[in-house]
């Protein structure tokens, strides 16, 4: 007998993609707490890995092997992953401010935000300097500079073990890069003080071999642009400035009512702060049973007792303690691929404790790129006939690439009779009907997405763009909406806070367009659905299918490539980066383009599930055309072509496919019969004012506005590429 799955009963979220947090996600892949609805929030797509971060600066790693994919991690957890920067905690209501999202509801909460530089407090830093922490922005800001050309300066701020690691990175990658290369180590004491005699000996003598300018009981006043002045009144020339001295908490944890020790959160044995249901781990939180220095070696090896004593919290079971381990070992990179080991006071360097190093970085890096994959259970037999051939040969996209394929929805609206009212007009094909009452003139449409992202507010915003299409495409302006939410089976509180963040979030997107919530219907089932039913009112007449001219120019004012990236979502084949920027290009709405678009348009629609080539179909079969498409022209989403070489392709592609066999195969084309989700509008412009359109709309935030084609006389409906 079919066993339903169990209601959500507990949510558990995590702030922070940090090391602890990353082991967790990982191990509860593999053994989920039945009934728990786990979120994790971070600011990215990415975590980088602290250990990798010299090598990565030294140029032995890529940026790929850096980051820790949240995306992926997150999707073989069963995790829903909200993007963006956690600003407090409310432990009174149980939620979490986040900077993206309404608030977030918990019922236990956990904390690995990590560390940043307490450099920013030094006159000039925030403005002429980039600290080491966090990680990613310093990487990306790291790796454009170590690119350039001609001779180079650094300075870094902070002369203990980090900043020593990242001096002798950065002079290893200028030097490889035969840029003639100064750098300077600065500390307001005595450098490397934290080492013992010995291996602080050895380090000085590796800066020296690179030529390190090593400033020791340098008091610094201010920084300029490319300068360090110091109290002695003299100066350091710079051209890329950075701080590893000190480490400072996030400034919002001291506002959240918990008990804190210098900023850190303070945490027990049991890894729980002053509010049993909220834990901390890693650099942001303070041991007081056992003070520790913050390093990553802590982290990670409280990844299992966190994951214990959160589960135990939400199922009533008894909690773990945890006792860190009294030394640990240090490997330090040297620059080129050596490093020095240190650990109960012995010390040894060479190549082969780099090799030793990398080993270890690359073993716990690859764990996140061998993820748990749940088997697929086998199909009942006996079934009845058709079966496997209805599932396809892969699982159902969410989306629009959850559709009909054309030809059943075109033969099942086929069977439907003429409308008998003379207030409705008929606008065969086009995205929304024409209602007349009185002297108004009134668009109506509706739009349902099956969910694709775990993110109920991200969903909402999306779902509620995606129907705002229809009424932006004919040239109307909205005017109200209903909803119509399937939520996932769960407890009473679970469903009111999801309920909430998705009202909250389509509410935002339609008042913004001119437009209220009126109304709508809820109801439980299987998975979650956003729909939105949206009226919109006509100052002059609609924009439809029919109206556009030969030699008319194609304007589309969003990439493409939302059906494959959502699809290469689903088998764990998608880059976190470029789900990332897919869906912020599902949440970019269309209402200054439709306002541009409008007063030269002659024909417009929203790209929706049939895909560029199909919505090109649509306008060239009303208005009695033919187009030519030009591939190179189109523009797409980072990592869309990428994934369509490599075969990936959204579930409703081939009936997309289906009819444009004068259209060869190749990566690039695949991409026009991909399915789109929030797409952008496509209009018919006359060619003599197409690239002042064009201008208007990059000016007016859509730079990946692109004519793309032109309409022409020839075989009605064809659709042709150059």
């Amino acid at each position: 007998m079919h066993q339903p799955p169990l209601p959500l009963t507990q949510d558990l979220v995590l702030i922070g993609g940090g090391h602890t947090h990353a082991l967790v996600l990982r191990k509860w892949a593999m053994k989920p707490l039945p009934g728990a609805r786990l979120t994790l929030i971070n600011p990215g797509p990415t975590a980088p890995y602290s250990g990798m971060l010299p090598g990565f600066v030294a140029g032995h790693y890529s940026r790929d092997q850096l980051d820790i994919d949240l995306v992926r991690l997150a999707q073989a957890a069963k995790a829903r992953l909200i993007l963006g920067s956690v600003t407090g905690i409310d432990p009174d209501n149980s939620t979490v401010q986040v900077d993206t999202n309404p608030p977030v509801g918990f019922d236990v909460l956990s904390v690995d935000v990590g560390i940043t530089s307490d450099m920013p407090a030094l006159p000039g830093f925030s403005d002429h300097a980039v600290p080491a922490k966090p990680l990613g922005p310093f990487a990306a800001k790291w790796d454009s500079f170590r690119t350039g050309t001609g001779p180079a300066t650094v300075a870094i701020i902070g002369g203990g073990v980090a900043g020593a690691e990242l001096a002798m990175a950065m002079a290893h990658a200028l030097k490889q890069r035969k840029r003639p290369a100064t750098i300077h180590l600065i500390d307001n004491a005595t450098a490397l003080s934290a080492l013992p005699t010995k291996s602080a000996a050895q380090l000085r003598a590796a800066i020296k071999t690179l030529n390190i300018v090593l400033h020791e009981n340098a008091q610094i006043t201010h920084l300029g642009k490319h300068t360090i002045t110091l109290d002695d009144g003299s100066t350091i020339n710079a051209r890329f400035i950075t701080g590893a001295a000190g480490a400072r908490p996030y400034p919002w944890l001291a506002n959240t009512g918990l008990t804190t020790h210098d900023g850190f959160l303070t945490v027990n044995d049991h890894l729980q702060t002053s509010d049993p249901r909220i834990f901390a781990v890693g650099d942001c939180a303070h041991m007081t049973h056992a003070p520790r220095p913050k390093a990553g070696v802590y982290a990670v090896r409280q990844a299992p007792v966190l994951l214990r004593n959160l589960a135990a919290s939400l199922s009533g079971d008894p909690l773990k303690t945890y006792v860190p381990q009294k030394d640990y070992l240090k490997l330090i990179s040297l620059g080129k691929k050596s490093a020095l080991g240190d650990r109960f006071g012995l010390t040894f360097s060479g190549p082969w404790v780099w090799d030793w190093k990398d080993r270890i970085d690359r073993k716990f890096m690859d764990q996140f790129d061998t993820l748990p994959k749940m088997p697929t259970p086998p199909l009942p037999y006996p079934r009845a006939k058709g079966v496997q051939q209805a599932m396809g040969p892969k699982p159902l996209c969410g989306g629009c690439g959850a559709k009909l394929g054309r030809d059943a929805l075109s033969k099942s609206l086929a069977t439907l009779k003429p409308a008998q009212r003379p207030d409705i007009t008929p606008l065969p094909g086009d995205d929304a009907a024409l209602l007349h009452t009185g002297d108004a003139r009134q668009v109506f449409t509706t739009d349902h997405l099956r969910s694709f992202w775990p993110d109920p507010a991200v969903m909402a915003r999306i779902a509620t763009h995606h129907a705002l299409g229809d009424i932006w495409a004919m040239g109307a302006n909205p005017q109200a909406a209903t909803l119509s939410i399937t939520l996932p089976r769960m407890a009473e509180t679970l469903a009111q806070r999801t309920l909430t963040e998705i009202l909250t979030s389509a509410q935002t997107i339609l008042q913004d367009a001119g437009a209220d919530v009126v109304g709508g219907h809820s109801t439980f089932g299987d998975d979650l659905t956003i729909g939105l039913a949206v009226t919109g009112l006509l100052d002059r007449d609609p924009i439809t299918l029919s109206g556009a001219q030969d030699g008319a120019a194609l304007i589309l004012t969003k990439p493409i490539g939302t059906g494959v990236i959502m699809a290469a979502l689903m088998s764990g084949k998608a880059r976190g980066s470029d789900v990332a920027d897919a869906l912020d290009a599902m949440q970019q709405g269309q209402k200054t383009a439709s306002h541009i678009l409008r007063d030269v348009a002659k024909a417009i629609t929203d790209l929706t599930g049939f895909g560029l080539a199909g919505h090109t179909q649509n306008i060239c079969a009303a208005s009695g055309l033919s187009a030519t498409l030009s591939l190179d022209a189109i523009p797409l989403l980072p990592g869309a072509l990428d994934l369509s070489e490599r075969g990936e392709h959204s579930s409703l592609y081939e009936n997309n496919r289906a009819g444009f066999a004068n259209i060869t195969d190749t990566p690039n084309s695949r991409l026009l019969f991909d399915p789109q989700t929030g797409g952008g509008l496509l209009a018919a412009v006359p060619a003599d004012q197409a690239e002042q359109t064009l201008e208007k709309l990059r000016q007016n935030g859509h730079p990946d506005s692109a004519i793309i084609g032109h309409l022409q006389t020839g075989p009605v409906g064809q659709v042709s590429i150059a």
